[in-house]
């Protein structure tokens, strides 16, 4: 159950991923032959994803194993290239082009869905074998829900905060990535229940901000009238969907460090 849910997690950031770079990257006109890279393996990570969470069999499956590593280094070198981006421009590492350059963390997400990914074909194997995965899994999404939220909080300082809305996703995701970190140093009931209600606030959280988004576009001039120049001016309709993706991604660290206990015990 905790691989079906951890590839799901990974489909959804993968999906975000697919969807955004592909705006994000024909608003620059693909000026970068490599600014395909990103979709093509996205798009093949997403497949791997999709059937990896159709598929019930606990043995672990290579090809779908080997696409999410190549997707943690696409990602990686998306990184590196948005650094890189931002730093050549007048001004260096200046906040006004860590505003309006290449979004620096936006390559993390695939990342993300990549280790996720190589996590579920991990879950596959029996339970003996997945001594501190369940610790380990809760930390690294802990770390992603920070950093996802660290870049939110830039781009919703672009945007000046002018929808209290803007707040909850630089809010609630830390407060559950501190409770993730928590259940997995000292796993306990209470503490695990209260990860639990935030994750699943921030699962929720994730398909709001969808519409909060939407909402963002249809006040652009012309509205969705004018949605081909609206919609690559934003706010972004697929960023939000990654912090859903998270959130599973944590609902099944916190259901492998239980089963592990009960094991334990």
């Amino acid at each position: 159950m905790e691989a079906q849910q951890l590839n799901l997690s990974s489909a959804l950031l993968t999906l975000s991923v697919l969807a955004d770079s592909g705006l994000e990257h024909y608003r620059g006109s693909f000026q970068n032959r490599a600014m395909y890279t990103p979709i093509a393996v996205s798009a093949l990570t997403l497949i791997a994803s999709v059937m990896g969470t159709m598929d019930r069999r606990p043995q672990r499956h290579a090809a779908r194993d080997a696409i999410y590593g190549l997707a943690a280094a696409t990602g990686l070198a998306g990184l590196l290239f948005h650094a890189y981006n931002v730093t050549k421009r007048p001004g260096g590492l200046s906040w006004l082009n860590l505003f309006y350059a290449a979004p620096i963390g936006a390559p993390g997400a695939l990342v993300l869905a990549g280790l996720l990914g190589k996590g579920a074909e991990r879950a596959r194997r029996p339970a003996a074998s997945r001594q501190e995965f369940g610790r380990a899994l809760a930390a690294v999404t802990a770390a992603g829900l920070a950093g996802t939220a660290l870049e939110t909080a830039l781009l919703h300082f672009r945007g000046a905060y002018h929808n209290p809305a803007m707040v909850l996703p630089v809010s609630v995701p830390p407060v559950a990535a501190t409770l993730l970190g928590a259940a997995a140093i000292t796993p306990g009931r209470r503490v695990g229940r209260l990860a639990r209600w935030w994750l699943k606030l921030t699962a929720l959280l994730g398909f709001a901000g969808v519409g909060f988004h939407a909402y963002g576009v249809s006040r652009n001039m012309g509205g969705w009238r004018n949605w081909s120049q609206n919609v690559l001016n934003g706010p972004p309709l697929p960023a939000p969907p990654s912090y859903t993706g998270l959130a599973l991604a944590g609902l099944a660290a916190l259901g492998l460090i239980d089963r592990r206990k009960s094991i334990d015990g």
